[in-house]
């Protein structure tokens, strides 16, 4: 399988050039017209896990090859695609006259306070193919198009109008029954990577300072699970790229940030509920995963 491909390396691939400042912009987020992707002399797109979220309305013929799974399409449907499964899309048609929005998981963390992978199509093992009749294409093509139109805009808040319209085609696509061509039945791997990501996502959010996150390492998970660690961390690792203390490195990263910013309990208080023995440890964790301290983190 490819490495991850960055979002430099979508922007280099898909329009050769890339936004000046995509590297200070970590709540990236950007939306195109699928025929606007193209280029001459572009290379194929490989199979590979991407480190941002993708939203794709496609609308033509193609196959989906995502995880183990290929799914051939001929109409119109929802995609959605996530940094934890590889994924790539084979065409058969000259154009796919689709649209389709990228995001980091930054844009949504930063002010919503559930993580991203909690939402059932994003979720490891869940079915992100939502199959669309031409009054729901026409709905979802409408959102996009209001999407086009905002990243055009001198709206000072567009970025929150822009936000709310990726809601929107989330919460849309869950009214829709997903495709029961897809992931019927996730191998071994991916059910004890679900199951790891559920147990972790279910200590989140903390609501109060006397709520404590407990699993806090790998062999924390597995004993829960009743398998080995070293089992656990090689089908993590082997279904999302990651290890299993990656994931809860970033979840705890994740949870800190939104306490900082959403919260007014000082920083001994969210480092005890994070489960650290001290603030100095906690200040430590925060510093190396951030780069800044969470005193000054709390300034921005």
């Amino acid at each position: 399988m490819a490495p991850t491909q960055t979002l430099e390396d979508f922007y280099k691939q898909k329009f050769n050039w890339r936004p000046d400042n995509l590297s200070q912009d970590i709540g990236h987020f950007n939306v195109f017209r699928s025929e606007d992707s193209f280029h001459p002399g572009a290379k194929p797109v490989q199979y590979s896990r991407r480190d941002f979220y993708k939203i794709s309305l496609f609308r033509g013929k193609g196959i989906i090859h995502y995880a183990d799974k290929s799914i051939e399409m001929d109409g119109s449907a929802l995609v959605f695609f996530n940094p934890i499964v590889p994924y790539t899309f084979e065409n058969l048609n000259d154009r796919n006259r689709g649209r389709f929005c990228i995001y980091k998981e930054s844009f949504f963390t930063e002010m919503l306070r559930n993580n991203v992978l909690q939402l059932p199509m994003f979720s490891p093992g869940a079915n992100p193919v939502y199959v669309l009749n031409d009054e729901q294409d026409t709905y979802v093509l409408a959102i996009f198009e209001k999407m086009l139109a905002e990243m055009n805009s001198d709206y000072i808040f567009k970025y929150d109008l822009l936000r709310s319209y990726v809601t929107e085609l989330i919460h849309y696509a869950m009214k829709i029954q997903p495709s029961d061509r897809l992931f019927q039945h996730p191998d071994a791997n991916s059910r004890i990577t679900a199951i790891f990501t559920e147990l972790l996502e279910r200590q989140f959010p903390i609501e109060s300072p006397s709520q404590r996150f407990g699993l806090r390492s790998a062999k924390d998970f597995a004993d829960r699970l009743s398998v080995h660690v070293n089992h656990l961390n090689r089908a993590v690792r082997q279904t999302t790229g990651k290890t299993t203390t990656d994931h809860i490195m970033e979840r705890l990263t994740s949870e800190a940030r939104a306490l900082l910013r959403h919260t007014d309990w000082n920083v001994s208080e969210i480092s005890y509920c994070l489960g650290f023995e001290a603030p100095t440890h906690f200040n430590n964790f925060f510093k190396k995963q951030t780069s800044t301290t969470p005193s000054a983190f709390r300034l921005v």
